[in-house]
Formats: structure tokens, C-alpha cells, sequence
């Protein structure tokens, strides 16, 4: 059981990286577009730009929690 347990644990850590990755991608691209639109707006994107990094980080970072509970406390060992 602690076999599959790592495993789990390896996949959240994993694809919520990639997910994290991909979608900090994703909004570091259609910044750069944006502001080479339009230059004056620069400042105002940003903010929003660091916004939404920290949020994909923070549901990343939620997810190693996750993982690191199941890791250390194995809530499924009880039964």
C-alpha cells in the first residue's frame, strides 16, 4: 500500500508542476503580446500578470500539501 501511496503522491506533485508550468506559460505569453499591443498599459498588466503567477503557484503549492499529508500522515491506514 505504501508503494501506490508514493506513486499518488509522485503523480500530484508531477502533473501539478507541469499544470503550473504550462499555464504560467500561458500568461507569460499573452503578456508579452499584450504589452507589445499596447505600451502604455504595461503597469497595469503586470499587476495582473503577478496576480494570477501567484495564484497558479498558490494551487501547485496546495497540491504538495496534499501530497506531503498522504506522504506523512496516510489518512487511509485507520481502516
Amino acid at each position: 500500500m505504501g508503494g501506490l501511496i508514493a506513486i499518488a503522491c509522485g503523480l500530484i506533485v508531477g502533473l501539478g508542476a507541469m499544470g503550473a508550468c504550462i499555464g504560467i506559460g500561458l500568461v507569460g505569453s499573452k503578456y508579452l503580446e499584450s504589452a507589445a499591443r499596447q505600451p502604455e498599459l504595461i503597469g497595469p498588466l503586470q499587476v495582473k500578470l503577478f496576480l494570477i503567477a501567484g495564484l497558479i503557484d498558490a494551487a501547485f503549492l496546495i497540491g504538495v500539501a496534499i501530497a506531503l499529508l498522504f506522504t506523512f500522515v496516510n489518512p487511509f491506514a485507520g481502516s
